[in-house]
């Protein structure tokens, strides 16, 4: 099972979001938490793009439109109103995985 698609964009699991890691390396992981937070430990290679901003401030490119994006927070809630927002904004490829409360891969911290 590849997920639900919901509103323009994919919830997917983290055994899921996993396999995407690591069939692309290069893959574009976005963490949605404020920069405080993505400081105390994230996924390695994520970028830090807080949820509130998305859609009203200009994001640096951070994947083409079709490219897949994957998104996390802390719990899921906030990973699933940037998907949406994401979504909104012509990305076409957006898949949300909950939060790294549950994340059982690695973390980097600082």
């Amino acid at each position: 099972m590849f997920g639900f698609k919901k509103k323009g964009f994919k919830s997917i699991s983290q055994k899921e979001a996993i396999k995407i890691m690591d069939r692309d390396p290069d893959v574009c992981i976005v963490d949605v938490r404020r920069p405080e937070e993505y400081n105390r430990g994230h996924i390695p290679g994520s970028y830090c793009i807080p949820e509130e901003v998305i859609g009203r401030e200009p994001i640096v490119r951070i994947a083409g439109k079709n490219d897949t994006i994957l998104v996390y927070c802390r719990t899921g809630r906030r990973a699933k109103k940037a998907a949406k927002k994401l979504a909104k904004l012509g990305y076409t490829d957006v898949r949300e995985f909950g939060g790294i409360v549950k994340w059982r891969g690695p973390v980097h911290r600082g």
